[in-house]
């Protein structure tokens, strides 16, 4: 491609001599510079390209962008006020804007990501759609997947990919957007056809500085949304309900307590903790040439939890805004079975054992409340402490936990810190756990303590009688709790389903 090309998609701030050469590639990882490349030095969390231009252009690399200029260099640079952004606008260019060639639909929320766009591609592909789904888990494009590394990729990356479900013919691609793609541009130069936020809570605030910063930068895929597109908020978030009158986007507002917006979540039963309750079309709207007039429907979910619930609006607002029927919503929500580790039942014979990943109080409180309204005996909580996380987030989790403690009848916690089972970054600090144990204490919660997890959950299980119900609830600490716990029902001959 010719560097013209790909320059006339920034904007320069020198005067550099540049000659229309060909260009054979677009780098920002020096290691992958190639002859011919144009290598982007952009700045991360942990090290600057800047610092690795000359090894870039040992390497091959004929021409550079940078926000400054690296005098021992000889190469030609191209100055830019922020190389992330001329990253991803470069990007879009080398591989002809894809994204405009896709149905892209981005999902953010600081919980549910994963399965709302888990849920959104499997109604998508349940049409027959040949669906694309960028995310947490894996890239999938068609039929063929990759794992992830982020959540969402770094910007040329991303392109990349996108490209590729172009050139498999692939039509409609959801896409996981986190708070920190947001934040380093990684989606900048993609252009959506569907933005949906649905529920924002403490989260990531070392990452960006303060929650007020994490919610402006969570916020601007709605903000930032062109008038082309649809926005799917949530009305019982504040949050996302004040994004209504902020985007340029045609909302579709939902809400399962308020009846506000232009559908509502009627007569949701959640007793056995997988839900059932009514899609009601409350407001017309009409999207390409198909209207959808005040009507509702049934829906049953195989995925348990309130916030499935949550998660299912969105993907059912999606399903209608690309055209697929209201039979085929319906029956991918029935079949769908879920992404491990997300409210997912593990037993269920003569107690139950739910596992859950617990990660921030946003989460932790909508799990809760999926118990509350549940049916068991008596609630036992497997909790694994996180580690390498900080103080605050243990303290924060802990207090909802306490907060829901007398709803839930809970008054002991059996507690590990998983040794065995976390990698080193991921182990609890002693700050970590006096946190999570003084909030108990205040709470007058007994807490039974264990160094490893198999201990803990072995505890639970041996105190689980008829009909209780066992949580296990952490992030990195639990990843392995659901197969302790089916070895060890194994080993005493419980019968599992």
């Amino acid at each position: 491609m010719k560097l013209n090309h790909l320059m006339n998609a920034i904007r320069i701030e020198n005067n550099p001599t540049l000659a229309d050469m060909d260009i054979s590639g677009v780098s920002y990882h020096s290691q992958k510079v190639a002859e011919g490349h144009l290598f982007v030095c952009i700045r991360g969390y942990k090290t600057d390209g800047h610092k690795y231009l000359a090894d870039a252009a040992k390497r091959g690399a004929k021409v550079a962008v940078v926000e400054e200029i690296q005098e021992d260099v000889e190469i030609p640079q191209v100055l830019v006020e922020n190389s992330r952004v001329a990253l991803a606008q470069i990007g879009a260019a080398y591989y002809h804007h894809p994204s405009e060639k896709l149905k892209m639909i981005g999902i953010t929320a600081t919980n549910g990501k994963t399965t709302t766009s888990y849920m959104a591609n499997a109604i998508l592909e349940n049409h027959a759609f040949k669906t694309g789904l960028i995310g947490t888990v894996n890239v999938k494009n068609g039929e063929s997947s990759i794992p992830s590394e982020l959540t969402t990729p770094e910007s040329l990356d991303l392109q990349y990919f996108l490209n590729e479900m172009v050139r498999n013919d692939v039509s409609h691609v959801s896409m996981e957007v986190s708070s920190a793609a947001l934040e380093m541009y990684r989606v900048e130069a993609v252009d959506y056809d569907i933005v949906s936020l649905h529920n924002i809570s403490q989260e990531h605030v070392d990452t960006h500085g303060s929650f007020e910063r994490y919610f402006e930068v969570k916020s601007s895929l709605i903000r930032d949304a062109s008038a082309h597109s649809f926005a799917v908020l949530n009305l019982d978030d504040t949050y996302s309900a004040s994004l209504v009158d902020q985007t340029d986007a045609t909302v579709i507002a939902f809400g399962v307590n308020s009846n506000k917006g232009i559908v509502q979540c009627k007569d949701l039963d959640l007793s056995t903790g997988r839900a059932k309750f009514t899609f009601a079309i409350l407001q017309p709207f009409t999207v390409d040439d198909i209207t959808y007039k005040p009507s509702q429907f049934n829906v049953e979910l195989a995925v348990p939890g309130l916030h499935s619930v949550y998660n299912s609006m969105t993907a059912i607002i999606i399903g209608l805004l690309n055209g697929v029927p209201i039979s085929t919503i319906q029956q991918s929500l029935k079949e769908f079975t879920g992404v491990p580790r997300r409210f997912e039942f593990i037993y269920e014979d003569k107690f139950k054992v739910v596992d859950d990943h617990f990660a921030n109080p946003g989460n932790i409180k909508v799990t809760l409340q999926t118990i509350h309204f549940m049916d068991y005996h008596n609630l036992h909580v497997v909790y694994a402490i996180r580690g390498g996380r900080g103080a605050k987030i243990n303290r924060d989790n802990a207090e909802v936990l306490a907060d829901w403690a007398g709803e839930l009848g809970i008054n002991e916690v059996t507690a590990t810190k998983s040794v065995a089972h976390t990698t080193e970054k991921d182990k609890v600090t002693d700050e970590e756990l006096d946190a999570f144990m003084h909030v108990m204490e205040e709470a007058n919660i007994k807490v039974h303590l264990y160094d490893e997890l198999p201990d803990a959950i072995t505890e639970s299980l041996t105190k689980a009688g008829e009909d209780d119900l066992v949580l296990l609830a952490g992030c990195q600490g639990m990843d392995y709790g659901a197969g302790v716990v089916l070895d060890q029902l194994a080993q005493t001959d419980v019968k599992m389903k």
